[in-house]
């Protein structure tokens, strides 16, 4: 029986450590091709030895981009828009949740709706109140406002905060603590892990987002990496190396932060299972 074990453990971990290498395989790929040549990059077939062209690379890329100041753009508005963004998602998680008032089941409802609704329905009207109405153009809050109010996140925390115990609110409010002292002293330490999830969910989809900014950032100081990085590819020139540094600098920080953060993240998807 030991035995037996022994082998399904270690076939198991031989299967998960091959796929994780297949996974892992395009990113280390796209850091090696950052290094190359674009002769060296399109060479079929493909080598993964580091090249000498690194600096080159980052100079065309500069060159053709304020690359810098489009990295501070898009640092700035997935952080703002995250916190912004969570702190909403948690509040109207907990409202949902732990308190009952008319139009509760029907503001859930719309939650629910909001989810199954394609971004491109509401695309054309969220454009001409942002562009037209707001004239927020080429600006951090164009990006941002759209998606404050995330349908997943409020069901997500509102899923998380049905396991909050009412009668340790109960207790709160009898000792005199206001409702927003519960809940920032309260339900949002109980919801770290569930924050965290929520936080990574959302900073990878604003991180990533590139129809939208596109959109709405027309000036080339105010572009975030997706949107810069598509304006690379030319008709009659394309500079692969710069393309590949930038996507590694997109990607690699987002790893690195998922690494020290999964713990929070797996702990937080695992907790929303909970039946209303």
């Amino acid at each position: 029986m030991k035995r037996s074990r022994l082998l399904r453990s270690i076939a198991l971990h031989v299967v998960m450590t091959a796929l994780a290498m297949l996974f892992l395989l395009p990113i280390v790929w796209m850091v090696i091709s950052a290094t190359k040549a674009n002769h060296q990059i399109l060479a079929i077939p493909p080598t993964f030895t580091l090249g000498d062209h690194l600096a080159a690379n980052w100079a065309d890329l500069s060159s053709d981009l304020p690359f810098v100041r489009i990295v501070a753009n898009s640092v700035g508005i997935a952080v703002l828009y995250t916190i912004v963004a969570t702190l909403i998602c948690a509040m109207g998680g907990y409202a949902l949740a732990k308190f009952r008032f008319a139009g509760r089941a029907l503001i859930f409802g719309i939650v629910l709706v909001g989810l199954t609704i394609p971004f491109e329905v509401r695309l054309i009207p969220q454009y001409l109140l942002i562009a037209r109405d707001l004239s927020l153009s080429n600006t951090w809050w164009a990006v941002i406002l759209p998606g404050l109010a995330n349908a997943l996140g409020i069901f997500f925390m509102r899923q998380n905060m049905l396991s909050v115990p009412g009668e340790l609110l109960e207790a709160a409010r009898i000792d005199g603590a206001g409702e927003g002292r519960i809940f920032v002293q309260i339900v949002l330490p109980l919801m770290k892990p569930a924050l965290a999830a929520v936080g990574i969910v959302l900073f990878l989809f604003q991180w990533n987002d590139f129809l939208w900014p596109l959109l709405v950032l027309t000036a080339r100081e105010a572009y975030t990496i997706p949107v810069a990085l598509g304006t690379l590819v030319g008709l009659t020139r394309v500079s692969w190396g710069g393309i590949m540094v930038g996507t590694a600098i997109a990607t690699v920080p987002f790893l690195v932060m998922f690494l020290f953060m999964q713990r929070y993240f797996v702990a937080g998807i695992t907790a929303g299972a909970v039946k209303d």
